[in-house]
This record gives C-alpha cells, sequence and structure tokens, in this order.
C-alpha cells in the first residue's frame, strides 16, 4: 500500500545519471571534458545533507537535461580517494566537481553544490 510512497530513486530512474564505479571512468571523464564540462556529484548514501542535496541537485538537473556522474563516495571510497589526488580537491560529501579540459574547474560542497550550477 505504502510502496510507492517511500520508494526511492535507483540510478536507472534518474536518466542523466551515470554511476561513477570505475576508475577507467575518470579517463574517459578527463577525455570528454575536452569537448564540454563534466560534472561529478560526490554522495554519501548516509549522510542526511547528502541525500537531500542529491534530490535537489536532480531536480534542477532535470531542468538543465544534463547528464552527470554520481560517486558513492561510501562504496567506491578508493575512486573517491584517487578523484581528490587526481583533481587536488579535498574530498567533501556532498559535493560537485565540474571538470574542463581535465582539470577542476569550479566545485563547492553541502549547500554550495547547487551554486556551482547557478555559476555555470
Amino acid at each position: 500500500m505504502f510502496k510507492n510512497i517511500f520508494k526511492s530513486e535507483t540510478e536507472n530512474e534518474v536518466s542523466n545519471r551515470i554511476a561513477l564505479t570505475d576508475e577507467i571512468q575518470i579517463n574517459d571523464i578527463i577525455e570528454s571534458s575536452t569537448k564540454e564540462a563534466v560534472l561529478i556529484f560526490k554522495h554519501s548514501t548516509r549522510c542526511g545533507i547528502s541525500s537531500m542535496m542529491l534530490k535537489r541537485f536532480d531536480n534542477k538537473i532535470k531542468e538543465l537535461a544534463t547528464p552527470y556522474y554520481l560517486l558513492d563516495v561510501l562504496k567506491y571510497r578508493p575512486l573517491s580517494i584517487l578523484i581528490q589526488d587526481k583533481f587536488n580537491v579535498i574530498h567533501q560529501s556532498p559535493q560537485l566537481l565540474v571538470v574542463k579540459n581535465g582539470q577542476v574547474v569550479d566545485h563547492d560542497s553541502h549547500s554550495g553544490v547547487l551554486g556551482v550550477l547557478l555559476r555555470g
């Protein structure tokens, strides 16, 4: 009866979300970023603030019809550390990174995530 009320979105239900699960994808992001900016959202599934910001981010990003990579920082901790080291950005969660020409050109965390989209 309450199944649909409490249903949570899965990665497949958000069409513009790409699960970031493998180190090879980092190279793909860097390569793609030479053509257009690439977004990486770092999310902690245990953090209420991160969940709230992801939901707000998803609502906003749908309007822009922009794909982005979602990294579960708990499940893929080594990948999160690799991103921190490769892009020289201290890990936070939630956190949005904008990669352009192989480098992070903008980033913010917590309530500042949506501000990155506004700056644009």
